[in-house]
């Protein structure tokens, strides 16, 4: 397995890193992740094809793109790969034509063949889409044992259009599958958030789907107003500062939902995943220094799997802690490189969900507020 990393920024190919020589017309695989504006640029399209002639192309909009160990606004960052001997397969279903998130996810697994399958990488629209409902359809129709990683497409903080493709220029509402397939393939895989849970633990009474009314039996909006005390004042954008822990079941470990936005009218929150009724929740905080040590230790759980440098590591953190870490974001991603060493290649995006197993190649989840790793090489 060979990998290249390349920054696109500025109409050009800016930087290059290209340790194992690799020629870039062997390339099988193109993973590009930038701002919407470039790379739904037919120009810019057109340039990646030239670079790359002969590789299936895939590239999906961000909230910021990590190259290496820096994180980039308004650049694509792109991962080059050519396997030995493995190789990859691909589905792409348009939100449009699915009756739901579900079947979309049902449609997207069901199309790549199952011999020699390892991988699912998932890179969905980050609007049009319900993650929790795509999760589900993904995981009914997954083969036991298969890893399915990925994340929602971002729009910085807009909020507005997100956009992913396949070979063509990225659209709206677009889901991407990428298989992996092959005896040699060694994968491995982390996700964690590193927020402070605070106070009781309560059970949701009113929600429906991903917009939630009442915790135990009170108005959820006036409870996560005296939560959040002085910035209360400061919603919606102090949501991102104190997001939702939610457990689906007793025995299931706990997942993190970002707020995106509030409506007094309603009284009531909207997140970026479903909240379903019965599941218990606590309130999050942020803490700068337990969100980089989260990122540090998500690799050394990828690492704890394969007890080797990767070739490559794909990373998909949420936009929200680039918005709380602000000017310190780049410290979480030099916290992933420092655990896998100057071996394994970086690349990846801000995301406005990411996609992962809370346990070791089980079902995936939806997570918001992670620093989510999926690691990729090839025995000799």
């Amino acid at each position: 397995m060979k990998v290249a990393s390349l920054l696109y920024q500025n109409n050009a190919f800016i930087k290059e890193i290209n340790k194992d020589n690799l020629q870039y017309e062997n390339v099988q695989l193109i993973l590009g992740f930038g701002s919407g504006k470039l790379i739904t640029d037919p120009k810019v399209y057109s340039d990646i094809q030239s670079k790359f002639p002969n590789a299936t192309v895939s590239l999906c909009s961000t909230a910021g793109e990590i190259f290496d160990i820096e994180v980039f606004d308004h650049a694509i960052s792109i991962v080059a790969i050519c396997f030995s001997t493995s190789y990859v397969k691909t589905s792409v279903v348009n939100i449009d034509n699915a009756v739901s998130s579900l079947e979309a996810g049902e449609k997207l697994v069901g199309q790549l063949p199952k011999e020699n399958l390892k991988l699912i990488f998932v890179l969905s629209d980050g609007g049009m889409v319900n993650g929790s409902e795509l999760v589900k359809g993904l995981n009914s129709k997954n083969t036991e044992g298969v890893l399915i990683t990925g994340g929602m497409a971002g729009d910085g903080t807009e909020f507005n259009k997100t956009f992913v493709g396949l070979n063509g220029i990225p659209q709206s509402g677009n889901i991407v599958a990428i298989g992996f397939y092959g005896e040699k393939l060694t994968l491995a895989h982390g996700s964690l958030g590193g927020w402070e849970s605070f106070g009781l633990e309560r059970e949701v009474t009113k929600a429906s789907g991903n917009e939630l009314f009442e915790i135990d039996n009170k108005n959820a909006l006036d409870l996560y107003k005296i939560y959040l005390g002085k910035y209360a004042n400061e919603l919606p954008g102090s949501a991102l500062l104190f997001p939702l822990a939610i457990k689906l079941s007793d025995k299931q470990d706990a997942i993190v939902r970002t707020i995106l936005s509030i409506d007094e009218n309603k009284q009531s929150m909207t997140f970026a995943g479903d909240i379903p009724e019965g599941s218990k929740v606590r309130f999050m905080k942020a803490n700068f220094d337990r969100l980089i040590d989260a990122a540090s230790d998500a690799a050394t759980n990828c690492l704890s799997m394969i007890a080797m440098e990767p070739k490559l590591a794909l990373l998909i953190s949420c936009v929200g802690r680039k918005i709380i870490l602000s000017n310190r974001i780049e410290e979480e991603v030099e916290a992933v490189s420092e655990i896998f060493g100057n071996k394994t290649s970086l690349a990846g995006f801000y995301s406005y969900g990411e996609i992962s197993p809370l346990k070791p190649f089980s079902n995936c989840e939806l997570h918001n507020q992670t620093m989510t790793i999926t690691c990729l090489d090839e025995l000799d």
